[in-house]
């Protein structure tokens, strides 16, 4: 029995570690499918296809990476465009059980299948298909193992932002991958205020006829900045016609995605009738910072290629180094997917049994259970690879990525920049920025010098104007009022005045011509809205206007302004009258609270001078009725420096001299103020600027068709009843004349440019407050039109040089009366102009009245000692003591001194009499000593 139990024992041993070595077998197999989908006939795809290769067997000879798994590759033809093919093809690697898809080649492809690989949850490993919209949320199995078009987009936006370009051409092929792109270049245009001005897309398979047609058109716009968007076998073709049409000439500008790098790189050297068509060419090449391991594989591709290209030429793109990287990533992940203790498995999806898909042979495709495993693995890659830094961000996009800027110079390029999306364009290598902070001013956006078509460093402009033999329509207010700005010459289509002159002036300083014509605008009875005039180069009515138009901020919401070419705010005009002067215009300078001040620092320091004058000078000295008429006598005298009585102490001389410099400084500003008043009132009027205008309930008058009216209703806030619109300047004579109790107007409102005018020769008005509003005048232009900066530059220019005065001063010259028309506002003097002065006064008699009082106290303590009194009697000897040093404070200074020294000889005078006394009383006592002595002796 105890034998069948150990042959029992036996056999489960050998089963279950039989079971556990084939866990163990099973969990980690033999080999691993790979599939890879690729266009065999393209030099992309033969690139991609010995970078695979090599990388596989690189890994399946590293026992580091799956050491007991193989990776077996299964090929794929990418139909490119063929989207029904495209999904068989996928469909078929599935089929053999692949647990992951390297590829497809084309954005067109993996927007085609990408679909297969969510239901299938197989993952699909793309290095070239950098459409922006293949996003991970929307397909979670595509991960893309290069750099997306968004960052090549956004790239391309700082190139146009930093050569100061607006607007640009796209010019794409027609499919996800060009469209898409284009989307996401025009978005990052907008974010730096360009944009895409005239799309061109193209069939990605057009005949060299079908390119032309749409490059002609491309020839007639506007821009000549133009983005080339296309594949690595379409777009030299683009540049071949581009040539031929002469589009790669001086003045045009060409940025062409990476598809034209990768051309340089494969197909390096190309011909030279290839390389005279792309001269002058900007193109994009992902960057790949150099490495030990990428001097290592660059040195290692010739090996790789010998034998497996026809010609032996085949250089290694960037393209290439990612396709090998990709098969490293998917390596690393498998390995981590099964230390992990995952297995592969695949079931069989029951939708496809209501396929029938027997009869479409639908068995073989199953489900990766695993994928999403996988996925995550892969997403967790961090590795260095031949491309350098491999790691995905949150987004599922390559961290730091970056761009080399290449320029087609001669027989083959030149790098003139970096871009990251780190730290924008750059002249240094991105990895080396990276430990600094980032920054996008403008001073750190730099490049190298770049040489465009035509040969040229100078930056091209950017834009020209449309070579259709459309005239540029420029509309022209018809004014009936103010001609000397803009009239038309009757009978013609000719227009005059200041401001069709500083156009013309501005339009000449331009390097290219212009082809305009000008279209009057208004009926000719009355002036025509402005803001109107604006409004209809939006719709497309007008391509500019001309006129005096001021920008306002609804204006410049609809268009773009040039720089101003003459300033012209909002002022108030008023009649006036000649007026006599006002019998107590002598108070008007200084203000009540002044005045009062100023009188009672007389007093003071009329007070302070006698409390520092009276006991050394007799002029201070006397009966107080005296006193008191001397200090007012004096302190009033020093207005006009006419005080008779003199200083002799150092105190009163100090404050008496900083007095003095503040009465100079009063008096010489009160003869200067009233001055002004006296000959400011002979024009008066009873509105005095925009605020008493408000608070009035008067008329008021504007010329008809300003803005002028708009503004005074919504932004001032005075009801529109009280606007009275005028059309000519006789108009507003008329009415001004007659006042508001005539059935006129109170005051007229309008900008300062109309009203010189208007006062150069009326002499009986004025303009009266401050100038309520900063405008100015500019040319209107749709938006973002380049047209309005250069004439901004141009106006700028012709105020440097002087001629935008002289055509002031032909067309606006000052007349006879308008001297007369500008009123002059003279405030009255306030407080806070003299403050200072005040103060300092104030603090010098505080200053010398202390130094007095500790003076006079040392004084008193050594002239009147005072005596130690009983503590019953304190009290009330201290109002004694007060008194006394009153008395004492009173007294001349020369009479004190003179009882101390009469004091002083009494002591000395008493004290030698006491010694006196005290020597006669010693002889005395010691002579009646001896008599004593000697009584005593005769006894």
């Amino acid at each position: 029995m105890r034998r069948v139990w150990l042959v029992v024992l036996m056999v489960l041993t050998n089963v279950f570690s039989s079971t556990g070595i084939g866990m163990d077998n099973f969990t980690i197999p033999d080999s691993v499918n790979i599939g890879v989908l690729y266009s065999f006939n393209t030099s992309v795809g033969r690139i991609v296809k010995i970078a695979i290769e090599a990388a596989v067997e690189d890994i399946n000879s590293d026992p580091s990476i799956l050491s007991k798994t193989k990776l077996k590759l299964s090929l794929q033809e990418d139909s490119k465009y063929r989207g029904f093919l495209s999904i068989a093809e996928a469909l078929q690697l599935m089929a053999t059980h692949t647990v992951a898809i390297i590829g497809p080649q084309t954005s067109t492809t993996a927007h085609v299948i990408s679909h297969i690989a969510n239901e299938l949850q197989v993952p699909l490993l793309s290095f070239s298909a950098t459409d922006p919209t293949l996003s991970s949320l929307q397909f979670p199995f595509f991960i893309r193992t290069a750099f997306s078009d968004i960052y090549q987009m956004t790239a391309i936006a700082d190139l146009v932002k930093f050569y100061g370009w607006r607007e640009v051409i796209a010019v794409y092929g027609d499919d996800d991958h060009g469209r898409n792109g284009m989307g996401a270049l025009g978005d990052k245009l907008a974010e730096r205020r360009c944009k895409i001005s005239f799309k061109a897309p193209m069939n990605p398979e057009a005949t060299r006829e079908e390119i032309t047609d749409v490059l002609v058109q491309v020839a007639l716009a506007e821009s000549r900045v133009i983005v080339l968007h296309t594949s690595t076998a379409w777009g030299p073709k683009v540049f071949s016609v581009a040539k031929s049409l002469g589009m790669m000439e001086n003045g045009y500008v060409w940025i062409a995605t990476n598809f034209l790098s990768t051309r340089l790189d494969i197909d390096s050297p190309l011909s030279s009738d290839v390389m005279d068509e792309i001269q002058g060419v900007i193109t994009l090449r992902m960057y790949i910072p150099d490495s030990k391991h990428k001097r290592l594989f660059t040195s290692r591709w010739q090996n790789l290629i010998s034998g497996k290209t026809a010609n032996g030429s085949l250089g290694l793109s960037t393209y290439g180094i990612f396709a090998y990287d990709t098969v490293y990533v998917l390596a690393r992940a498998l390995d981590t997917f099964f230390k992990q203790g995952n297995q592969i498995t695949f079931s069989f999806d029951s939708k496809l049994s209501q396929l029938r898909g027997d009869n479409m042979h639908l068995n073989a495709v199953k489900i990766f259970n695993e994928g999403k495993l996988l996925c995550e693995s892969i997403y967790e890659v961090n590795m260095t690879g031949v491309s350098g830094p491999f790691k995905y961000t949150t987004d599922g996009n390559l961290v730091n990525p970056a761009y080399e800027i290449i320029n087609v110079i001669g027989t083959g390029t030149r790098r003139v920049g970096y871009w990251s999306n780190y730290s924008g364009l750059s002249i240094v290598p991105p990895e080396t920025l990276y430990s600094k902070p980032p920054s996008r001013s403008g001073v750190s956006q730099k490049l190298l010098t770049v040489i465009w078509p035509g040969e040229t460093v100078e930056k091209p402009r950017g834009w020209v104007f449309p070579n259709n033999g459309r005239l540029l329509k420029i509309g022209v207010p018809t004014r009936v009022s103010y001609r000397q700005f803009v009239s038309q010459v009757q009978d013609t289509d000719m227009f005059k005045g200041f401001c069709i002159d500083v156009f013309l002036s501005a339009i000449n300083l331009l390097p290219y011509a212009v082809p305009y014509k000008f279209i009057p605008y208004g009926d000719g009875q009355r002036n025509p809205s402005n803001t109107e005039l604006v409004r209809l180069i939006t719709s497309g009515v007008f391509d500019a206007a001309v006129g005096d138009i001021t920008i306002t901020t609804e204006r410049t919401k609809m268009v773009d302004f040039t720089q101003p070419y003459i300033e012209s705010g909002l002022v108030v005009v008023a009649a006036v009258k000649t007026t006599e002067s006002n019998a107590w215009a002598f108070f008007t300078p200084f203000t009540p609270m002044l005045w009062t001040i100023t009188a009672i620092f007389f007093l003071v320091v009329g007070a302070v001078v006698w409390i520092l004058e009276h006991r050394l000078n007799d002029d201070f000295r006397g009966p107080p009725r005296k006193q008191i008429v001397t200090t007012l006598w004096f302190s009033f005298s020093t207005m006009f420096f006419a005080h008779r009585e003199n200083t002799v102490s150092t105190l009163g001389r100090f404050v008496l001299l900083i007095w003095l410099f503040v009465v100079l400084i009063i008096n010489s500003s009160y003869t200067a103020s009233l001055t002004s008043i006296l000959t400011v009132q002979q024009l008066s009027s009873p509105i005095k600027g925009i605020e008493s205008l408000i608070n009035s309930k008067e008329p008021i008058g504007y010329l008809q068709g300003s803005f002028t009216r708009n503004y005074l209703i919504g932004e001032i806030g005075i009801d529109e009843s009280r606007l009275v619109p005028l059309k000519t300047p006789d108009e507003s004579t008329k009415a001004l004349e007659k006042g508001p109790r005539k059935g006129g107007i109170a005051a007229y409102v309008d900008e300062r440019a109309y009203i010189e005018l208007f006062l150069s020769s009326q002499c009986g008005f004025t303009v009266v407050g401050q100038e309520f509003t900063r405008n100015g005048w500019g040319f209107a232009f749709p938006r973002d039109s380049p047209l309005a900066v250069d004439l901004s530059t141009a106006i700028l220019e012709l105020a440097e040089n002087g001629d935008l005065q002289r055509i002031h001063d032909k067309w606006l010259l000052n007349r006879a009366c308008l001297s007369q028309g500008e009123k002059f506002e003279v405030d009255r003097l306030n407080l806070k102009s003299f403050w200072g002065l005040y103060l300092l006064c104030g603090i010098a008699c505080l200053l010398a009245l202390f130094i007095y009082l500790i003076q006079t106290l040392n004084q008193y303590t050594k002239h009147c000692p005072m005596e130690p009194e009983p503590s019953s009697v304190q009290g009330s000897s201290r109002s004694s003591h007060f008194r006394t040093f009153l008395s004492f404070a009173d007294e001349k200074e020369e009479i004190v001194k003179r009882r101390s020294k009469r004091r002083q000889m009494e002591r000395i005078s008493y004290r030698s009499t006491s010694e006196v006394g005290s020597s006669i009383s010693n002889t005395e006592y010691y002579q009646s000593s001896l008599n004593r002595i000697d009584s005593t002796n005769e006894v």
